[in-house]
């Protein structure tokens, strides 16, 4: 599991996969210096409630994951998350598209 944190104060886990494709679709926004909300759904131990952050261009943001190997990237999901972060609900996590086949991606 890595860890998301944002602005020292909200700290959330995510599977090391889902947290590299959120990395990838967060910095590619905040590189065209478009702000934009971050939802997610707590774990059972907060409430089960939801939190939502407020990404911008000046956020501390640390990305901290649990293993050494970037996990491989899936375009569909990249494109998918991409779609839900350029929406009006902002960010939010997106199941991985069925049936789409994870290879790297070049992300710079």
């Amino acid at each position: 599991m890595g860890r998301f944190n944002y602005d020292g104060s909200v700290k959330v886990d995510f599977d090391d996969r889902v947290l590299a494709h959120l990395q990838v679709v967060i910095t590619q926004k905040l590189r065209r210096g478009e702000p934009f909300p971050f939802t997610w759904r707590n774990d059972a131990s907060l409430g089960d409630g939801r939190t939502t952050v407020w990404l911008h261009p000046n956020a501390s943001l640390v990305y901290k994951y649990h293993g050494s190997r970037q996990p491989a990237l899936n375009r569909a999901w990249l494109e998918a998350l991409t779609h839900a972060a350029n929406s009006t609900a902002g960010l939010y996590i997106v199941p991985e598209p069925e049936g789409s086949v994870a290879g790297e991606v070049m992300t710079g």
